[in-house]
């Protein structure tokens, strides 16, 4: 780094007709007195909470040697690359979401409590009432220096109404993150929204749409911003700089050719989103490659990101699964069945893993995205033919910020309050509380 008396502020961005694009941490933003104090800056947190639906079979998800030599399951083979970056946990519950007496209801249930420990409210109406989840409790504290406190994103377009199970309202199906128990965060679908939420100045929908049919970047409208900021910069800034403005444009081509390939004709009963690309696959990464943007540019620190809601039937014929979702997550300990459920709970799990590996390889300050970040990917019900909330699926991945002891499989006692983990999580991204939902304490060994 080039030592000099003047530095960039660490909000600085790159302005121009209804955009603005905001930069990853450079060391020009710090005052380069020394290697010393460059290298004692604190870093910056990152929080994501990944969730898949459905459940799982465990055989296939749980390793069965605790420790630092367990093998990867079919469920956590995608994962091999960033092994030494995870931690495998069992023995969770979220007992508050069971309800047995209730009977059904409960892929409602667990959704909704799976990051709050709380049990939903049953109704129909509006009178909707569930649990503050904690990643809304963490944005709360760790979001209030970002543009953006926090990013709700899901895949599910089609937007359900009235009630969707055993007299639940929908709204519990569509958004696992509550910023208060009478307030559902709303998931957004569309990879255009996201694109404009997180550079983009807004505007009316007229105008929005005028920027669109311009079909220029919003790097063309910040160039002379850009010009400006590259002689400021020494070397290693301009190739960060380079490289984080090659992930954006990236990401928006690929928005505006899913814009131009839409064909509202296939959809007769509901057009088209705009800006979502036809194929499901290239949908998921795009919305997860908008995530690693909005960390890497520090827009907001942490990401609830729904790959789908629960009871979802959808088909991946792409992968060998032509059958629902759902449907074959009833395995009955058919064979067939369970195959199929796994190579779908696998597919997922590696979007995931691509997510990680792109952390990984994105620098950040003195390490990567992906050593001061803690994402948390899980499922709301253990065996997805139990449809019972215990011991669910759950990996931590990333560093936390040296906080995180990773490469390990950790086996909890059984019944182990999800809520526990919560409490950690939230301490590992400097987070006091108290208790959250049916939380008893902390976990150890972590």
């Amino acid at each position: 780094m080039i030592i000099t008396k003047m530095a960039l502020p660490r909000r600085t961005f790159l302005r121009g007709l209804g955009a603005v694009v905001a930069l990853p941490v450079l060391d020009a933003m710090v005052p380069a007195l020394s290697a010393a104090q460059t290298a004692a800056r604190p870093a910056v947190p990152r929080l994501g909470f990944v969730y898949a639906p459905n459940g799982s079979f465990l055989p296939n998800f749980f390793p069965q040697q605790v420790g630092r030599q367990f093998e990867l399951t079919p469920v956590l083979k995608p994962l091999e690359s960033v092994r030494d970056r995870i931690v495998v946990v069992s023995g969770l519950a979220n007992k508050g979401a069971e309800n047995l007496s209730e009977g059904g209801g409960v892929h409602t249930r667990i959704g909704a409590a799976w990051l709050s420990g709380t049990r939903p409210k049953k109704t129909e109406g509006t009178d909707i009432e569930a649990g503050t989840s904690i990643d809304q409790i963490a944005a709360a504290q760790i979001g209030r220096d970002t543009p953006l406190q926090s990013l709700q994103i899901t895949l599910d377009h089609d937007i359900i109404v009235g009630s969707c199970e055993n007299g639940y309202s929908c709204v519990y199906q569509h958004t696992f993150s509550w910023k208060s128990p009478t307030t559902p965060m709303p998931m957004e679908s569309n990879p255009r929204s996201v694109f404009e939420r997180l550079f983009g100045e807004g505007g009316t929908a007229a105008e929005r749409m005028a920027r669109l049919r311009q079909d220029r970047s919003v790097l063309d409208l910040a160039k002379g911003d850009m010009a400006r900021l590259r002689r400021r910069l020494g070397l290693k800034d301009r190739s960060t700089v380079d490289d984080y403005l090659t992930a954006v444009r990236d990401v928006e081509l690929r928005i505006q050719r899913a814009e131009r390939s839409t064909d509202p004709t296939r959809l007769p009963d509901m057009p088209a989103p705009v800006g979502v690309p036809d194929s499901w696959d290239e949908h998921a990464k795009l919305m997860f490659d908008l995530t690693l943007l909005a960390y890497q540019a520090d827009i907001t620190r942490v990401v609830a990101f729904q790959i789908s809601r629960e009871l979802n039937g959808r088909a991946y014929p792409w992968i060998g699964v032509p059958d629902g979702h759902h449907s074959v997550s009833h395995h009955q300990l058919d064979p067939e069945k369970i195959t199929k459920a796994t190579k779908i709970n696998a597919y997922h799990m590696s979007l995931f893993a691509r997510l990680l590996e792109r952390m990984r390889d994105t620098p950040d300050g003195d390490g990567s995205l992906l050593d001061h970040s803690l994402m948390m990917y899980g499922t709301g019900m253990g065996d997805s033919d139990h449809h019972t909330p215990v011991n669910i699926p759950t990996v931590l991945a990333g560093g936390a910020c040296g906080r995180l002891d990773a490469g390990r499989f950790v086996q909890y006692p059984a019944d182990t309050p999800m809520m526990n983990l919560g409490m950690t999580v939230l301490d590992k991204v400097g987070v006091q509380v108290e208790r959250v939902g049916d939380s008893t304490g902390r976990l150890a060994n972590l």
